[in-house]
C-alpha cells in the first residue's frame, strides 16, 4: 500500500494564500497521474487539480486561475499553491492517484474565513 501525508492546511482569511504538500511513502516518478481532492462538510469529495508525470496540468472549473499543482519527485511530494482562497474553498484537502490509487490519508484542514 501507497501512504501519503498530507498537511500545510490552516486558517486564512478571503484572498489568502496556502500552500499545502503531499508527501507520498514511494517514488513518484513512474506514477502516472496525481490528483488533490477536496471535501467539503456534507458534500461529496471532487477533485480540484490533477498532475501527470511528464507534469502536465489539470484544473477544474472552480480553481482555474487561483491553484496551481506541482511535483517534486526528488522529494516524493505533490504541491497545491493555492491563492484568492474564497470561503468556498474551505474544505478537507486530500491527494492521491487515479491511476495507482493510494491508501487515503487523512487529509489537511483548509478555512477561508474572516
Amino acid at each position: 500500500q501507497v501512504h501519503v501525508v498530507e498537511s500545510g492546511g490552516g486558517l486564512v482569511q478571503p484572498g489568502g494564500s496556502l500552500r499545502l504538500s503531499c508527501v507520498v511513502s514511494r517514488s513518484i516518478d513512474s506514477i502516472g497521474v496525481i490528483a488533490w481532492y477536496r471535501q467539503a462538510p456534507e458534500k461529496r469529495r471532487e477533485a480540484v487539480a490533477t498532475i501527470t508525470s511528464s507534469s502536465r496540468t489539470y484544473y477544474f472549473e472552480a480553481v482555474k486561475g487561483r491553484f496551481t499543482i506541482s511535483r517534486d519527485n526528488g522529494k516524493n511530494t505533490v504541491y497545491l499553491q493555492m491563492n484568492s482562497l474564497r470561503p468556498e474553498d474551505t474544505a478537507v484537502y486530500y491527494c492521491n492517484s487515479p491511476t495507482d490509487g493510494f491508501s487515503w490519508g487523512q487529509g489537511t484542514q483548509v478555512t477561508v474565513s474572516s
